[in-house]
């Protein structure tokens, strides 16, 4: 791992305020955070090699391409980088980045902060596939292959536990999620937004390199670009900023 140098993060949030005419209106802000490059780590949630969905596949496919260099980039950097394939445990239950996260001392996770819970945007109770299979199934065997794992440097877990007590080992203080799918697992996982938000971590969402579960002949009747663009605002508007890959290039 290179030597530290600074991270410079330009995390968009949506902040509620009041117009001039006195009506509340939300507000897009773009706030610099410089972040030592060792204390920051990059979560891969859940992009597997497979989908159930046709067109969950297709869309991880057209963004790992972009998704490895950004990583092999950002770890260049000195930035610790964790892969998150839930469910998937035993295929790398040999490889030395899961041996890495399992031989960590597990650190107690602390009480759970309250945060408010609105609902998404959304409607995503059919599954969110826009492609029409006819129900969810588990096909997935691994992460992609064409996202690099270096074995020397790192980790690999579905675990919030495990996670969190790398974390912790490391001094990790700023989280940078990227993965799939925004309405779903980068929300929900227990090493996700949300839980990480209720530890009290500082975390950050790539909104360039994520994708929803979300089916446009669902309300609110969008595209599925404009269903994932409001996800991303939700989570900017009540769980934690955004950036742009580029940042970390």
């Amino acid at each position: 791992m290179s030597a530290s140098h600074g991270l410079m993060l330009h995390c968009r949030s949506q902040q509620l305020v009041q117009n001039p005419r006195g009506f509340n209106v939300w507000r897009q802000t773009i706030t610099p955070v410089e972040v030592p490059t060792n204390q920051a780590a990059i979560i891969i949630c859940d992009m597997w090699d497979q989908h159930w969905s046709r067109g969950a596949t297709e869309r991880v496919g057209m963004m790992v391409g972009r998704m490895n260099r950004v990583i092999t980039a950002a770890r260049n950097k000195g930035v610790h980088i964790i892969h998150a394939p839930s469910d998937v445990m035993d295929y790398y239950a040999d490889s030395p980045a899961r041996q890495r996260i399992l031989n960590v001392p597990a650190v107690p996770l602390p009480p759970l902060q309250a945060h408010a819970d609105p609902p998404l945007p959304i409607d995503d109770s059919d599954e969110g596939s826009d492609t029409n299979e006819a129900e969810p199934r588990q096909v997935w065997h691994r992460q992609h292959e064409a996202l690099g794992i270096d074995p020397d440097q790192d980790v690999i877990s579905d675990n919030g536990q495990e996670i969190y007590s790398y974390i912790q080992q490391q001094n990790i203080t700023q989280l940078i999620m990227m993965g799939v799918h925004t309405n779903m697992c980068i929300l929900h996982r227990s090493f996700a937004i949300k839980q990480m938000v209720r530890l009290g971590m500082d975390i950050v969402l790539v909104r360039d390199l994520t994708d929803t579960m979300y089916n446009p002949a669902m309300p609110p009747y969008v595209s599925h670009e404009d269903g994932t663009r409001l996800v991303v605002e939700f989570i900017e508007k009540h769980w934690c900023p955004s950036i742009l890959s580029e940042d970390l290039l």
